[in-house]
């Protein structure tokens, strides 16, 4: 639905931002804007900003960022016609009229919800009726108490032909909407064109699926005989898609922002078990393996869900369908975790036997996505040949390749390849020299170790030679020249504001600036640079911007002036912006070098490793750059190359 533009500015002028928002966050006033913690993803310090002058919030942790209709979208769990309308009453504003196609499907499914709700009514009361005793007997034994049968709405289809449709086909209620509804089945075969419409549900416990906002919208039910299937799902509706939809989303949505997490189980029983047991973000897919859709919805929910399988082997088989399918998925910060659970058990038998304490401790050691792709590469397999290890690296670097993401794509190849390397070393370990073999640097060769979840080190790392970082005033330089860029050259903010947002500036008075600035794009990114400068120095930052667009400044920054072209103004940032990243891991790594000579733990030789591999990394970068011909140059050019990656770590 659309609504005029007239109508939505009206709307945010009524309610205030800061007021709506503080009935949630605790909000500190801080000059001109509001701080918080960010109700979007857990932190300690506040990082989460809302200017009621120009109507956004922003959180500068997690990225989130909206207005006020954005912001209940987010925290109610509304759509966008729905939160308008929500805020619409707050305001008591009416809302303009729909058009008469928008008011018929609206009509159609506000009809169709209230056929689900009486449905859903029916076999709750069938439940507790004397043809639902069989139905409660079942739930009892599996250890179901009232309150929980009534928490989840759990109910009993009668086994009866006509049960439902003579109770709820009336005046209200046309069989043509139970149809629609998928509660009756209305035979298609021309041979049996005459026959009337029927039950689907018959003789089964039903679980009532929702959808985000709790409302009924179809229903899964499990018969209680051997009957064939197993468990019978609602079929596709106007209101319900099977792949789009979670079981226990309702209240497993706002739960998860407490618990920072969601467990996917197998299973509606499953499901309920982990929510007895105090596990209350835990939902279930309904019957088929994990979709994209239903990856993307858990997403919303929290960066790395965790999937829990049963041990046996249907379980082994929807882990690995479930990773092959997110793989190509993937970007930075969101993947999958897995858990699998002992043969022969599910989370409800599991916590029964053993209690919550042992399904957490199987929670907290889940598996990351990229160890379960290596397991399915590696089951059952020797690599004593190096034919066998080059099999290996070849379909793991196919399953790396369909990885969209250039970033996650280079992680996940330099994880299989680390592995790939350390299995070679296992091989030879185990030919030459048992536990006590060491290799040709006079270490000891390593364990098989996991990715990311449980990092890896490589026994030959590459150790570039690193400089101090620069000093302090260069630092400063790169990040007074790419802050005047963008302010005179205002337009390349659309190409650069994401990059701007992942920086962290050493000045802490630039970082400000730089907050100002992706605040200003955010909320306004039509503007021209006089009305920019005119803004920030309004906004408090008049110092800053003498200091950045000074005569002095700009000798050091020529591709940052007003009259520069914009290919050289590309070219400059870019140069910044390398520059501010190449100090930031020069200094991690000197820190890490630190650190392992002071402590040399396995966990800091861990760090220092993953350091050295970007350190190397950025040195190979940036030798391309300077020197292209250096891949395939003089032989001199290539021993250099090789000197640099044998380098030993220092201690």
């Amino acid at each position: 639905m659309v609504f005029p533009p007239q109508f939505l500015d009206e709307l945010r002028a009524r309610i205030g931002l800061a007021d709506l928002i503080g009935r949630r966050v605790k909000l500190t006033r801080k000059g001109r804007e509001h701080i918080g913690l960010c109700p979007f993803h857990n932190e300690r310090s506040p990082s989460f900003s809302v200017s009621e002058e120009k109507g956004f919030f922003h959180c500068f942790g997690c990225g989130a960022h909206g207005d006020i209709i954005g912001f209940v979208m987010r925290t109610e769990n509304l759509s966008f016609p729905e939160a308008v309308q929500r805020l619409a009453d707050e305001a008591g504003v009416p809302v303009p009229e729909m058009t008469p196609e928008e008011r018929q499907t609206a009509q159609r499914q506000a009809s169709l919800l209230q056929v689900m709700e009486e449905a859903c009514v029916y076999f709750e009361q069938s439940l507790k009726s004397p043809a639902g005793h069989a139905g409660l007997r079942y739930l009892k034994e599996r250890g179901l108490d009232d309150a929980t049968i009534a928490n989840f709405r759990l109910g009993f289809a009668p086994d009866n032909r006509s049960g439902i449709k003579t109770k709820l086909m009336g005046e209200t209620i046309t069989e043509a909407q139970l149809i629609e509804g998928g509660l009756l089945i209305k035979p298609d075969d021309p041979s049996r064109r005459n026959q009337s419409s029927y039950d689907r549900f018959r003789g089964r416990v039903t679980f009532p699926i929702t959808d985000r906002r709790g409302r009924v919208i179809a229903f899964g039910a499990r018969t209680l005989g051997d009957n064939q299937p197993k468990y019978l799902n609602s079929p596709d509706t106007p209101l319900f898609h099977k792949g789009q939809v979670l079981y226990g989303l309702a209240n497993a949505w706002p739960a998860s922002r407490d618990e920072n997490r969601v467990v996917v189980a197998e299973g509606y029983m499953d499901v309920i078990a982990l929510v007895r047991a105090g596990i209350k973000a835990a939902v279930a897919p309904l019957g088929t393996a994990l979709t994209e859709s239903q990856i993307t919805l858990l997403w919303r929910m929290t960066p790395e869900p965790v999937l829990c399988f049963d041990g046996d082997n249907a379980g082994v088989r929807a882990a690995n369908r479930a990773a092959e399918r997110a793989l190509p998925m993937l970007k930075p910060g969101h993947s999958l975790r897995f858990v699998t659970l002992p043969t022969g058990e599910d989370p409800d038998t599991l916590i029964e036997s053993q209690g919550v304490g042992a399904m957490e401790a199987l929670l907290q050691d889940a598996r990351a996505l990229d160890r379960v792709i290596w397991d399915m590469e590696t089951a059952d397999q020797t690599f004593d040949s190096p034919e066998r290890l080059a099999g290996l690296e070849y379909r793991l670097e196919q399953r790396a390749r369909a990885i969209a993401d250039d970033k996650v794509q280079f992680q996940y190849l330099d994880a299989f390849r680390g592995r790939v390397r350390d299995l070679k070393y296992q091989s030879r370990q185990a030919k030459f020299g048992g536990p006590n073999a060491q290799n040709r640097r006079g270490r000891p060769l390593p364990k098989q170790r996991g990715g990311f979840g449980n990092q890896r080190y490589d026994p030959t790392p590459a150790m570039p030679p690193v400089p101090l970082p620069a000093p302090e005033a260069l630092i400063r330089r790169h990040e007074q020249g790419l802050l005047a860029a963008l302010i005179n050259h205002w337009a390349l903010m659309d190409e650069f504001a994401e990059t701007l947002g992942t920086l962290d500036f050493f000045d802490p008075d630039l970082d400000k600036l730089r907050q100002e600035i992706l605040l200003l794009y955010g909320s306004t990114p039509d503007l021209d640079s006089d009305a920019v400068y005119t803004h920030l120095q309004e906004a408090g930052f008049a110092a800053q911007m003498q200091a950045i667009l000074a005569p002095d400044a700009l000798t050091h920054a020529g591709f940052a002036r007003a009259e520069a072209e914009s290919a050289a103004v590309r070219l400059g940032i870019a140069e910044m912006v390398d520059g501010l990243r190449e100090q930031g891991w020069r200094a991690e790594l000197v820190e890490a070098e630190r650190a392992y000579a002071e402590n040399p733990t396995e966990e800091n030789w861990s760090r220092l490793q993953e350091c050295m591999v970007t350190a190397h990394h950025q040195n190979q970068i940036n030798r391309e750059k300077d020197y292209p011909d250096s891949v395939t140059g003089s032989a001199p050019q290539k021993r250099r190359a090789k000197a640099v990656v044998k380098s030993p770590p220092k201690r």
